[in-house]
């Protein structure tokens, strides 16, 4: 147990995909994101837990959705040392997050420490590590410069069932434009705080404010002034979702901010891909 973060929790979920191949049917893959390893928001403790749920599930491939550092990049040499334990079938492939491409070297560094311990980075690219007829789609954060997805999956054959892995879920307003079998998130640590019959404080906390009293409304302004910076579909902070025809699920992350979470665990998510016609 982390004393910031709480206990970690492995989420399973089966996620039925249509045109997928029989061979494909059970297909197991492990998401893990938002580590913010910058020695205060994730202990090597807790860092290594995750790992071990994730190769205890013995997936076919781990994926990593962004926010492997917090401001500055050089952390990233020691995660991936821990990153690099990872094992699974097909490899690990990752994408960046915001926190990834904050100084001006980040990427570059990012992707460098990540690439020299195999793990695969994708930046606008597509990969086809589980066959020809199962497309995986890396893009860039949504926050950064020219984020267009458009020719990435004009790039897809439209019967190619696909996996998007795109940090931040606000994105998948944008990609409802296209098929998306299964978009992979993080970027909202659940919210962090969740209030039971509300959701994450921040909606939560609009709420009342929208209700309160005027000396109460002026008292909780700062504590929500700043969510919409986060993301603005809060709704999406955590779990699954169908956004149109697309399906959008967003892990919580392994990374805290204080003062800490409440009722929203950090998480390793085990998906379960099912063949539907």
């Amino acid at each position: 147990m982390d004393r910031l973060a709480g206990m970690l929790s492995v989420e399973r979920i089966k996620i039925p995909i249509r045109d997928l191949p029989a061979r494909l049917d059970g297909l197991t893959l492990v998401q893990l994101s938002d580590f913010h390893f910058d020695g205060v928001r994730l202990s090597v403790q807790l860092l290594e837990e995750a790992i071990a749920a994730a190769n205890a599930a013995h997936p076919d491939a781990v994926l990593l959705t962004g926010d492997y550092v917090t401001e500055e990049p050089h952390p990233i040499y020691g995660l991936a040392q821990h990153l690099k334990s990872l094992k699974s079938n097909l490899g690990t492939y990752a994408i960046l997050g915001n926190h990834d491409l904050c100084q001006p070297t980040s990427r570059r560094v990012v992707t460098h420490a990540m690439t020299e311990v195999g793990i695969r980075v994708l930046w606008d690219e597509i990969v086809y590590p589980f066959g020809e007829d199962l497309a995986l789609v890396g893009l860039r954060d949504y926050w950064s410069p020219r984020f267009n997805p458009q020719p990435v999956l004009a790039r897809v054959p439209e019967r190619i069932p696909r996996i998007v892995l795109s940090h931040n879920p606000d994105s998948a307003k944008t990609l409802q434009q296209w098929r998306v079998d299964l978009q992979l998130s993080g970027h909202t640590h659940g919210g962090e705080v969740v209030l039971p019959g509300f959701g994450p404080a921040v909606v939560g906390l609009k709420q009342i404010r929208k209700h309160s009293h005027k000396s109460l409304h002026r008292w909780m302004k700062p504590l929500t002034k700043n969510c919409d910076k986060v993301v603005q579909n809060w709704d999406w902070a955590q779990g699954l979702h169908r956004v149109g025809e697309n399906v959008l699920y967003v892990n919580r992350g392994l990374g805290t901010h204080l003062p800490g979470r409440l009722f929203c665990p950090p998480e390793v998510t085990v998906i379960v891909l099912q063949a539907w016609s």
